[in-house]
C-alpha cells in the first residue's frame, strides 16, 4: 500500500509540475481563486493526500489516496468532481459533486468476524462505490494555503463495508498554486 500512496504522490507532483503555474487573482464572479492545491485531509479515523484541480471557472476536480490509521493495510483511491461558488467573500466557497473510488482492504484487517466465519483464503478484496461531497473552503490571500471541511457521504458495492461509515467527512490543508 505504501508503494501505491508513492506511486500517487509521484505522479500527482509531475502533472503539477507540467500544469502551467500562474496564480490567479481574485475575481467575486469567478470561485477559482487558484489553480491547483496538493495537501493532507484528515478526520479522527482517516489520514491521506488530496489533489484539487480547477478544470475552468468554477469546475474542479479533486484526487483522494487515504488509508485508515486502525486498518493501515487498507487504502482507498477516489477522484471527484466539484462544482464551487462564492459565499460572501472571494476567499470563501462552497463546493459540491460526486464522483466514485475504488477501496483495497485487508478483510482480516477490516472486517474480522465475516472473515472467521468463512474462513478466506485470501483475506484482501477490492471495493467500487461512489461518493458525494459537500463543503466549505477558505483560500488565504497572502500566503499559499487552502483549508476545507466538508462531508463526503459514500456507499459501497462490494464488501461488507456497503454503508456511509466512519470516513464520511473530513479536513483538508493544501498547498495552492
Amino acid at each position: 500500500m505504501k508503494k501505491v500512496v508513492l506511486l500517487f504522490s509521484l505522479i500527482a507532483m509531475l502533472a503539477i509540475q507540467a500544469n502551467a503555474q500562474r496564480k490567479k487573482s481574485y475575481n467575486n464572479s469567478d470561485p477559482s481563486n487558484y489553480t491547483t492545491a496538493l495537501g493532507v485531509r484528515l478526520n479522527p479515523w482517516i489520514v491521506g493526500f488530496t489533489i484539487k484541480h480547477f478544470i475552468q471557472g468554477p469546475h474542479a476536480i479533486e484526487g483522494l489516496v487515504t488509508t485508515n490509521h486502525e486498518h493501515r493495510n487498507n487504502l482507498t483511491i477516489t477522484g471527484l468532481y466539484e462544482y464551487n461558488w462564492n459565499i460572501g467573500l472571494p476567499e470563501l466557497n462552497m463546493y459540491a459533486g460526486g464522483g466514485a473510488h475504488l477501496g483495497f482492504y485487508d478483510r482480516r484487517d477490516y472486517d474480522w468476524d465475516r472473515y472467521e466465519d468463512h474462513h478466506f483464503k485470501n483475506g484482501s478484496y477490492v471495493s467500487p462505490g461512489l461518493d458525494g461531497i459537500i463543503g466549505i473552503e477558505y483560500t488565504f490571500k497572502k500566503i499559499p494555503l487552502n483549508v476545507s471541511a466538508d462531508l463526503k457521504p459514500y456507499v459501497q458495492f462490494v464488501g461488507p463495508t456497503n454503508y456511509m461509515g466512519e470516513e464520511i467527512g473530513g479536513v483538508s490543508a493544501r498547498y495552492t498554486f
